[in-house]
């Protein structure tokens, strides 16, 4: 049987690969009945987007589904979701999500269970230094989106 950490270093390399191909190294996997069914990562500097975060890339890749899929899936991403992602979570009725770290942002983590979704945060130190090694390096794109946070 596959654990939380097995999956969620899926979601760590995942991370690793935005940021090697010139992104902000967030990851997210959607797992389903003990299988990886869709996976991606932050694009939006990769796809010149405003929404394309890496648990819409996952969402996205696992392809259009039944309700009755989603409902047996857990999320797992490296940082706290934000509220559309957080959303996208809630529309899916996506019953469960495994946070790697809220430190460096805060996001979701807080309103999801007021929507019935179970929250796991991990407090990864893996993901709390790779975020601080990326703001390090690029301050001025993580300032695009967090500007005040």
């Amino acid at each position: 049987m596959t654990t939380d950490a097995e999956f969620f270093a899926e979601a760590i390399s995942e991370a690793r690969k935005g940021r090697a191909s010139g992104g902000i190294p967030i990851g997210s996997v959607l797992v389903v009945d003990g299988a990886v069914i869709g996976r991606g990562h932050n694009q939006r500097v990769q796809r010149d987007s405003a929404v394309f975060h890496a648990e819409i890339d996952a969402l996205e890749n696992a392809g259009r589904l039944p309700h009755a899929v989603y409902e047996r899936a857990t999320l797992y991403t490296t940082l706290t979701p934000c509220y559309m992602c957080a959303g996208a979570v809630v529309r899916s009725r996506i019953p469960r999500v495994v946070i790697g770290e809220n430190r460096t942002v805060q996001g979701a983590e807080n309103w999801l269970p007021t929507m019935g979704v179970d929250v796991v945060i991990l407090d990864s130190p893996e993901c709390v230094e790779m975020m601080a090694e990326f703001i390090a390096a690029e301050p001025a794109l993580w300032d695009e989106d967090h500007r005040g946070a």
